[in-house]
């Protein structure tokens, strides 16, 4: 579809943006519930759209705790004393981004300014299919993703992370597709931004994400080990506080469809990198992560944004003779300069060359000169190390 022509529905949506407001919705849920051939669906199960016939196989997990995060996981907030290291983004400025309406204008300039310079977005994207299943990442603002995950057989779909609704939008008029839900990570504009314009031109749509999180437009909070269905599609919410307190990743069941899970991953984790504790501690993080790489090597890994190149770059001075992450690094270099998108990676490559999953390495931990202290928890220790490597990663993109 070109985009220098707007259709009516876009340029409804582009109106829509002017008078965006951000309630948030509490709504309330209903769970073992009965589909309409009269069929008890399991608890914690969402339905969206049409039945679908194809036996899908349930991840499996606690039942949804009324907390939001999960058993045995508590939010520690980060205290900050002195200066703060997390330049240019200081802890005021964060507050007025997250809490305030100074961070919406914030969004709607780096909007305008992405869709002046990215006319046909950041990067190339590169669809992935499976037999039924096609994932459509769509490059948003200056480093974003949102992903467009539609079920091929009925032609419904849900949006991940809707940064640019415009972009959305197109993308849902190209492919013919039909938009139920919409997953978002975490309340930040760059990931939520959308949701308004979107929810009023697709009016049965469903927004997803934490109650924990000032999500806009939230019309169905979920909490941990929570199930969506849309059309064939099932999606798994698990709690994952650090970057922000509410913040979520979703898992696609690839198993009915002959393929992996596949993990949206927000700002929990990024190809070679972790997001930012602006609200959460090192060992709220650590937790967090370890949920992400427990769901196997395997699992292809859509993350948020497009950091790959200054991820690795930065991974390449913690560990010099590491071949893998050498050859990702000449890999990603490649990709970046044909202005490709170098999504999805898989956990298992992350636990390669990802520094933020390697605490565990005592390679990593000597290049840090950190030793583990007498009677100190190994998941003690471990933080220290990722409270260390997220420093060090802190100012190095601050230079």
């Amino acid at each position: 579809m070109q985009r220098g022509r707007r259709s009516p529905a876009r340029r409804r949506m582009a109106a829509a943006l002017g008078g965006l407001r951000v309630p948030l919705v509490a709504a309330r849920w209903a769970v073992g519930a009965a589909t309409p051939g009269g069929q008890r669906v399991p608890l914690g199960t969402r339905l969206l759209g049409q039945s679908c016939q194809r036996a899908a196989g349930p991840r499996a997990g606690p039942e949804p705790s009324s907390g939001g995060l999960p058993e045995g996981v508590e939010y520690i907030p980060t205290r900050k004393k002195g200066k703060n290291p997390m330049k240019p983004v200081g802890v005021a400025w964060y507050s007025l981004y997250a809490r305030t309406r100074l961070g919406y204008l914030f969004y709607q300039r780096q909007v305008k300014k992405a869709r002046e310079r990215y006319p046909h977005g950041h990067s190339v994207p590169e669809p992935c299919h499976f037999p039924g299943v096609k994932i459509l990442p769509i490059p948003v603002l200056s480093n974003n993703y949102s992903y467009l995950v539609i079920d091929t057989d009925s032609g419904q779909a849900a949006v991940v992370d809707p940064s640019d609704p415009l972009a959305v939008q197109a993308a849902i008029e190209e492919e013919g597709v039909m938009l139920e839900a919409i997953f978002c990570t975490h309340k930040h504009w760059d990931h939520s931004g959308g949701n308004t314009a979107l929810r009023q031109q697709h009016g049965s749509c469903k927004v997803y994400g934490s109650a924990l999180d000032a999500i806009p437009e939230l019309t169905n909070p979920l909490v941990d080990r929570e199930k969506v269905t849309v059309g064939c599609l099932t999606f798994e919410a698990l709690a994952t506080p650090g970057h922000t307190v509410g913040h979520m990743v979703y898992v696609l069941d690839g198993g009915p469809f002959g393929g992996p899970p596949c993990l949206f991953s927000g700002d929990l984790l990024f190809l070679a990198g972790c997001g930012r504790l602006f609200e959460g501690s090192p060992e709220t993080m650590l937790t967090s992560l370890d949920v992400a790489v427990s769901l196997g090597e395997d699992t292809l890994l859509w993350p948020g944004h497009e950091y790959a190149l200054e991820c690795l770059t930065f991974a390449s001075l913690l560990e010099l003779d590491n071949p893998a992450l050498e050859q990702k690094l000449q890999w990603a270099t490649q990709q970046r300069q044909e202005k490709r998108s170098t999504c999805p990676s898989t956990l298992g490559e992350e636990q390669t060359y990802n520094p933020f999953l390697r605490t565990h390495r005592p390679e990593l931990q000597a290049v840090l000169g950190l030793r583990r202290g007498e009677g100190e928890h190994p998941d003690a220790f471990r933080a220290r190390i990722l409270k260390e490597v997220r420093r060090r990663k802190d100012l190095y993109k601050a230079t």
